[in-house]
């Protein structure tokens, strides 16, 4: 896994590491240890209950009576402005831009808490292929030559082997197809170790889970989806959010929550002419 800092950062050579390296990159000092510190506070208000709120790839957590050890946070743009500062930092939004075209969107901005003794989640690939354990429920011919998808993991705990950091298997992205026994993950993986307040990038149709936590200390992590302009987003970004929010919103969160693209929209009630081509 290739590592950059704020300051030495190269976006052609993260793009091409997530296309054709390993998948995922790590990027350490964008976020200030007060940003970080208050982010994770927030989380942790919001989780510490044992009321579930809905996840993923957690069917043998289900199983085996231990879905409570895995806590998501939904919807943290409604929780603090800190999170949308967070999304739209100005060198992901430089990176994401190149990877994913000059007017992608945000498609969740979520947060995944696991406890010590949390189990880990099923390999799998993420939105908007994370149901490519059915294909044929997908077009034809689709495959991972061109990005929908760019994962963001911020870490807000230390991410060790122990506690379970983020396993991968480098280079599994570059054929779209959802893992299975046979692939052997677990013999293949290796994982996104980091230190609280690295962002970990990566693209979301190479195989990866959460990894059990053996550690004795939280493994929490702030997890961004953004896509491309176009398609649906996982979670809908505005419900939650008080009148007036968007009213001094800076132009990289408005074009995050997709102001910058109008469809759909009822054509039947637009005004007259011509709305699309070069002239």
């Amino acid at each position: 896994m290739l590592r950059f800092t704020a300051e030495n950062y190269d976006v052609d050579a993260i793009c091409d590491a997530l296309l054709n390296g390993d998948g995922v990159v790590a990027i350490s000092g964008l976020y200030s240890d007060a940003d970080v510190a208050e982010a994770r506070r927030i989380i942790m208000e919001h989780s510490d209950g044992d009321d579930q709120k809905p996840t993923h790839f957690q069917g043998a957590a289900a199983e085996d009576g231990k879905l409570n050890l895995q806590r998501r946070v939904w919807n943290l743009l409604a929780k603090g402005d800190v999170y949308g500062q967070m999304a739209s930092h100005p060198v992901l939004m430089e990176i994401l831009r190149k990877w994913l075209g000059t007017e992608f969107i945000m498609g969740s901005l979520a947060a995944n808490r696991i406890l010590p003794g949390g189990p880990g989640q099923e390999p799998h690939v993420d939105y908007p292929y994370w149901d490519f354990h059915s294909p044929e429920t997908h077009p034809i011919g689709m495959n991972g030559s061109f990005p929908m998808n760019a994962q963001v993991s911020i870490i807000l705990d230390p991410f060790t082997e122990a506690s379970g950091a983020t396993g991968y298997v480098a280079g599994s992205q570059r054929e779209l197809r959802y893992p299975t026994e046979a692939d052997d993950f677990y013999g293949k993986c290796s994982q996104m170790t980091g230190e609280v307040g690295d962002v970990v990038l990566f693209y979301g149709v190479m195989w990866h889970c959460a990894m059990p936590n053996n550690s004795d200390h939280d493994r929490s992590a702030i997890l961004i989806n953004y896509l491309p302009k176009w398609v649906k987003p996982i979670e809908d970004m505005h419900i939650g959010l008080p009148d007036g929010f968007f009213d001094d919103a800076t132009p990289e969160l408005r074009q995050l929550m997709g102001f910058n693209y109008p469809y759909p929209k009822a054509l039947d009630e637009s005004a007259g002419g011509n709305e699309e081509g070069r002239k």
